[in-house]
């Protein structure tokens, strides 16, 4: 392949690879068929993408529901909200494509051609607006509307192999991320410097879309799961978080460590530190095994003596963010939720000593019919002489 021809592969907007698309839509119209949807009208980014495979530009922000994709489950039909056939799948036609509208009719007009919308029963949607609840009756007028949401949870939650293989992709940009944050960990470096390495190296991996807000901080040392308050300047024996996050072909990957900088004041008491996070570590890596409750998560702090952060310890990861969410302020949903085989969870490790700092580790971990895999492997911090 020419010089020209390889700049324009990578340029050119594409849709997901064939066998990814295909292996989520199996599971979307399998949930269909089990929450006895006859078609599914989504408005989410990420529910768009996982049922047509299509990037869509023009989407950051927040915005209200509108009818971007629709499916039918009868004939697994696709119609999306898209101005150009670039970056379109195959298997939708240009005819089942539509371009923005400002009047919401014009978008009802469209949900009424659908073919067989007037005998539709039931039709799910993943949000609702008021205008939206009063005009989708005019479009299946024999219709319940229902919430559609529980069906792509569902659908989601499991991983097929092809998305573990797209989430390995974004994790290998997000720990290069880190590891050039890490090597500029030193005194007199600044927070903001480590956070301009770590997006460089992003960028330079091919991803410009940031998953987290802050990406590298000096943990207190006066107080738990709070950044250092100061001029931001690293100094000897500070303890140093740095957190890579990307959005990669539409899938979040997040990986984090932490690292001392400069000459360690006291080496002992660091290295208990980290002593005592490789054991809360263990136990939630033991955790993660298909059947048991998320509660388990939660269960392996009291186990090894530790406070539950009040962040989640642990949240799914695939296109945005997917259940379950593990947090102590969420632990009825917790004790509910049951580990599954496929599930990607974004584990995290935290542990504080005052006077010391914070330890601060997250890595992805793959729910397996086993014991648990690892997908991240960013290497951790040991002191020289082990």
């Amino acid at each position: 392949m020419s010089t020209e021809a390889n700049s324009r592969a990578r340029t050119e907007i594409e849709a997901d690879d064939p066998a990814l698309r295909h292996a989520r839509r199996k599971r979307a119209l399998a949930q269909m068929t089990a929450h006895d949807l006859d078609i599914l009208v989504l408005g989410r980014q990420a529910n768009v993408r996982y049922v047509t495979g299509a990037p869509q530009l023009w989407v950051a922000g927040t915005r209200p529901f509108g009818p971007i994709c629709s499916l039918v489950r009868a004939s697994g039909d696709i119609h999306l909200n898209s101005t150009w056939d670039e970056g379109i799948p195959e298997e939708i036609p240009h005819e089942n494509l539509y371009g923005l509208a400002w009047n919401p009719m014009t978008l009802i007009e469209v949900l009424q051609a659908i073919r067989g919308a007037e005998s539709f029963r039931r039709v799910g949607t993943d949000a609702l607006t008021p205008t939206f609840a009063k005009l989708l009756p005019m479009a299946f007028p024999n219709a319940d509307l229902v919430d559609g949401e529980y069906a792509m949870r569902e659908a989601r939650r499991i991983k097929t192999p092809e998305e573990v293989d797209a989430l390995r992709a974004a994790l290998r940009v997000a720990e290069h991320g880190l590891a050039a944050a890490v090597a500029q960990v030193r005194p007199g470096t600044t927070e903001r410097a480590l956070a301009g390495a770590l997006m460089e190296a992003e960028a330079a991996g091919g991803v410009s879309t940031p998953a987290t807000q802050d990406s590298a901080w000096i943990t207190a040392k006066d107080t738990a799961w709070r950044r250092a308050a100061g001029d931001g300047r690293l100094r000897d024996g500070d303890l140093v978080a740095v957190s890579a996050g990307v959005l990669a072909g539409g899938y979040v990957a997040e990986v984090a460590r932490t690292w001392p900088v400069g000459e360690v004041t006291d080496p002992a008491a660091v290295e208990a530190l980290y002593s005592r996070r490789n054991r809360l570590w263990d136990l939630l890596v033991e955790a993660c095994r298909a059947g048991n409750p998320a509660s388990a998560l939660l269960t392996a702090h009291a186990t090894a003596g530790e406070p539950v952060p009040p962040t989640p310890v642990a949240h799914g990861l695939g296109l945005g963010f997917d259940t379950p969410v593990v947090t102590p302020q969420l632990s009825a949903t917790a004790d509910a939720e049951v580990l599954e085989e496929g599930m990607v969870l974004a584990v995290t490790a935290h542990v504080w000593e005052p006077g010391i700092g914070a330890v601060f580790t997250r890595d992805a971990v793959l729910i397996t019919a086993g014991d648990a895999e690892v997908l991240s492997d960013s290497p951790s911090w040991s002191h020289p002489t082990n």
